[in-house]
């Protein structure tokens, strides 16, 4: 009997050990698996957002080489083939897979979908103190004016987003291009979001180089003032105004670009627009995005334009945005309303400023603007190729990407973008090696 209950306690103190070893080697085979794939993530540099970066004092923060637009999920892939970064900090936030993400979706002041117009009014209402850009910024003024001094050309470009939307590659380009051709200019980039050691550290590179460029968060209050965009803004900030569901972002550019010419006077361009020439010799300009057959201009477009300050023009730009407001048209308070004021004001006006032809700033319509990327594919094909880069660079005084439909292709090699960047950049840091594009069904004439 004692025997029987020896072995009986025997083999459960070795079922027991055995437990605690199995039990032991899980624990130990989970650890290793999360350390192998931490490690594999870490080595790959692939987070999935949220992630920040944290810097020694010394450190120079690289330049965004991914625009988050392009992807189905925002991924980012900060640290390869950085050699201005030393000693980085990965901290991970959070980790957010989300499996669509488009444009509008980043702005925090979109409203949610199905609203009806009071209670998207009420809504906007109650987001307005996350847009900070909202707020008055009394140092703009001031340093808007130190910084235009001796300039031969003001530009302008805006940047009004939320933060998760990155200034990337193809705006980091249309600024390398315009100082290539117009160096001795200065550019202001009217951003909440650039002005900030983030965005300068973006635009280090340029700045590095002798080149007069600046982020400022606008000061909406000093720039609408006296013009009629202060009623709209009143209306729109007191809840008084259907915002409509366009993002503001976009609407709010739309008048930025009209009230900062006519308070400053020189050059609008949109960050997808890559400049090709010296704008010095254009004054009180705007170009035809289309002609007819005969000619004569049927779209205009506000992707450029080229003013004096006070422009009479200006002001009738500005006083249709406040007048004819609607936030729920695409373009309608853009393109389609340099289009039908001037069409309307063209007998008043006709002497005091130029419409210029596609081919001044927009030699490729949008709708095959995907040519320009592809590589040719054989001799017939590089003989065209050649033909149109030279056209452009004989004729343009710079070329309009189309962000929305053209965002998603890379430049290949002998491309006509490839062609004109190799010579109309000062960095030309993203561009040396491209990416083939899956499809090649676009054409351009």
């Amino acid at each position: 009997m004692t025997t029987k209950v020896s072995s009986s306690k025997t083999m459960v103190e070795q079922r027991r050990s055995n437990r605690s070893r199995h039990t032991k080697f899980h624990v130990f085979t989970t650890v290793c698996l999360i350390a192998i794939i931490f490690t594999y993530m870490f080595n790959t540099n692939t987070f999935v957002s949220n992630i920040s970066f944290n810097f020694t004092p010394n450190t120079t923060i690289p330049f965004l080489s991914v625009n988050l637009l392009d992807n189905q999920t925002f991924i980012v892939n900060q640290l390869k083939s950085t050699s201005t970064l030393h000693n980085p900090v990965l901290i991970v936030k959070e980790v957010i897979v989300q499996k669509s993400v488009s444009e509008d979706d980043q702005n925090p002041l979109v409203p949610p979908i199905n609203l009806t117009k009071k209670q998207r009014i009420s809504w906007f209402k109650n987001k307005l103190p996350e847009f900070d850009m909202l707020n008055s910024n009394q140092e703009f003024e001031i340093r808007a004016k130190e910084f235009f001094q001796d300039c031969k050309v003001r530009f302008f470009m805006t940047w009004i987003s939320s933060p998760l939307r990155v200034f990337g590659k193809r705006e980091f380009l249309a600024v390398d291009a315009l100082f290539k051709s117009n160096p001795e200019s200065c550019l202001m980039i009217l951003s909440n979001v650039m002005d900030s050691d983030f965005g300068f550290q973006t635009l280090k590179p340029i700045i590095d180089r002798g080149f007069r460029v600046q982020a400022l968060t606008p000061d909406l209050n000093f720039l609408f003032k006296n013009t009629p965009a202060k009623s709209w803004f009143d209306h729109i900030k007191n809840g008084n105004r259907d915002p409509g569901e366009i993002p503001l972002a976009q609407n709010l550019s739309n008048l930025i670009r009209l009230v900062v010419l006519y308070k400053f006077g020189g050059v609008y361009l949109d960050t997808d627009f890559i400049p090709l020439k010296d704008f010095s010799g254009l004054r009180n300009s705007i170009g035809a995005q289309s002609v007819n057959s005969l000619g004569n201009w049927t779209r205009l477009n506000n992707a450029v334009l080229i003013f004096d300050k006070n422009h009479p023009l200006l002001y009738k730009f500005i006083e249709e945005f406040a007048l004819t407001f609607n936030g729920n048209r695409w373009g309608f308070n853009g393109p389609y309303l340099v289009s039908r004021v001037v069409e309307r004001e063209t007998t008043e006006l006709e002497s005091n400023f130029t419409v210029l032809p596609p081919l001044a700033f927009y030699p490729v319509d949008w709708t095959r603007i995907g040519g320009l990327f592809l590589r040719p594919v054989n001799q017939a094909h590089r003989k065209w190729a050649e033909t149109k880069a030279a056209q452009i660079k004989e004729s343009s005084y710079g070329i309009h990407l189309w962000n929305k439909q053209s965002r998603r292709f890379r430049i290949e090699e002998e491309s006509i973008m490839a062609r004109l960047i190799s010579e109309h950049c000062v960095i030309c840091k993203f561009f040396k090696k491209s990416q083939r594009l899956s499809h090649n069904s676009f054409s351009i004439s």
